[in-house]
């Protein structure tokens, strides 16, 4: 008996997949008999909130005495679908799921009636875009990662034309900046040497904060009140947010890994706009050349969509083309998905057979430069934190292959790859 909880979607729902456990266990939830499955959903696309609603009808079908609780993104945006799926006891909202006392009602609303409850105590999910602070929602810790994730912003204010997340995540919010130090500190103290701070748009940081502290403030507190810490990573940011700190911090602090993971979308101007994304392709591959200046080691990753409506091919080789030119070896390619309620929805579509086919051929580009990375790897001394499953990072973000202990920090040569990551000697 006790509590099981799938996670779909970003780092910041594996985060907070962790305080939902912690706070289910608190709340005594399971303990008086019957298994309970917590789905965190996702709704950057329609097949993962698909994948979500698959996830939770196989789990009911398989294991018919379950009790199903549904929350995350796409719960949030659409409550009354997943209270409808079989077993589903309760929905609970994105700002509820991380609310100790949101799980205690909801342990008392399973227990009391299982599934045959009204709509008012079944679906616990409020308006999102009326919370105005994040508070500091910590774990010690993600179980079984040497790295720990620290939340420290979320929401979104931006309502790029392909996008359902801010309905589902609300306005942007962060966590003040003397609680993130000592969540960071107190992680450090429990043995984590890598932390990655993360949110929703974590470059809009500090914005509705006193004084309105940027990233760049943040990781630089951060690494001066933590001197132990012996890394410090950041998710997904926007270029064209990237504030003078936090180039500055890219330039002159060294444990401040030289890994960037850039939320580009697109590389035709036309599309970017029609995307309401705020840079254009000559922004993004300028800030790729002036970080390399600044930090000659930087890898890049980013996020392109296949299939944007009205892409044409010339519109998309722009696109491949940009993997060149930014210098990306990471990519996170996301076939176009329309999401209902966002305006790209109702644009000239894309047909599914050619957004399929553009999508192939994105990642075997990504595949491609990623072996290029790989064989520039080779002959190379790394310094790896590792990980689990004899698997560490250096300090690109680029995986190795090493039989050592969990936690452990240890040079190396690299020897070879395999097309995937790298090997030492």
């Amino acid at each position: 008996m006790g509590v099981d909880v799938v996670t779909f979607g970003c780092r910041l729902n594996a985060y907070e997949s962790e305080i939902i456990r912690r706070n289910a266990a608190a709340a005594g939830i399971g303990d008086a008999g019957g298994d309970t499955v917590v789905v965190n959903t996702c709704a950057v696309t329609s097949e993962a909130v698909r994948q979500a609603k698959q996830t939770i009808r196989r789990i009911a079908r398989e294991r018919p005495d379950v009790r199903i609780v549904v929350t995350g993104c796409a719960a949030q945006i659409e409550p009354d679908t997943f209270a409808a799926l079989p077993n589903v006891g309760r929905v609970v909202g994105n700002e509820e799921k991380v609310d100790a006392k949101v799980w205690r009602e909801t342990r008392d609303v399973l227990d009391a009636a299982a599934f045959g409850i009204g709509r008012e105590e079944q679906i616990a999910v409020n308006d999102i875009m009326s919370v105005q602070e994040t508070a500091g929602h910590f774990i010690d810790g993600v179980l079984g990662h040497t790295r720990a994730i620290v939340q420290v912003q979320n929401g979104c204010d931006h309502r790029c034309t392909f996008c359902i997340i801010p309905y589902g995540r609300g306005n942007s919010r962060s966590v003040p900046m003397g609680e993130v130090v000592a969540q960071v500190r107190r992680l450090c103290e429990r043995g984590h040497s890598e932390i990655v701070v993360t949110g929703v748009d974590l470059t809009s940081y500090g914005a509705r904060l006193p004084g309105a502290p940027r990233l760049g403030t943040l990781v630089k507190q951060i690494l001066k009140h933590v001197p132990e810490l012996a890394r410090l990573r950041l998710s997904s940011i926007d270029s064209v947010e990237a504030d003078a700190e936090l180039l500055d911090a890219f330039a002159t602090e060294p444990r401040l890994m030289p890994h960037l993971h850039l939320s580009l979308q697109a590389g035709d101007d036309m599309i970017l706009k029609r995307m309401k994304r705020r840079h254009l392709r000559a922004d993004a591959i300028a800030f790729c050349e002036d970080m390399r200046r600044l930090r000659p080691d930087v890898v890049f990753g980013a996020d392109i969509i296949a299939g944007f409506p009205t892409e044409t091919e010339a519109m998309f080789a722009r696109s491949l083309d940009l993997v060149d030119e930014c210098g990306l070896t990471h990519l996170h390619v996301f076939p176009f998905s329309p999401r209902p309620g966002a305006p790209a929805a109702k644009m000239p579509p894309v047909a599914r057979a050619v957004i399929k086919e553009r999508a192939g051929r994105l990642r075997d580009k990504g595949a491609a430069a990623l072996v290029r990375h790989l064989d520039g790897e080779v002959g190379a001394r790394r310094r790896v934190l590792v990980e689990m499953n004899n698997v560490g990072r250096t300090e690109q973000f680029t995986p190795v292959q090493v039989a050592a202990a969990a936690g452990t920090m240890l040079d190396v040569a690299i020897a070879g790859h395999d097309g995937r990551q790298l090997l030492v000697a």
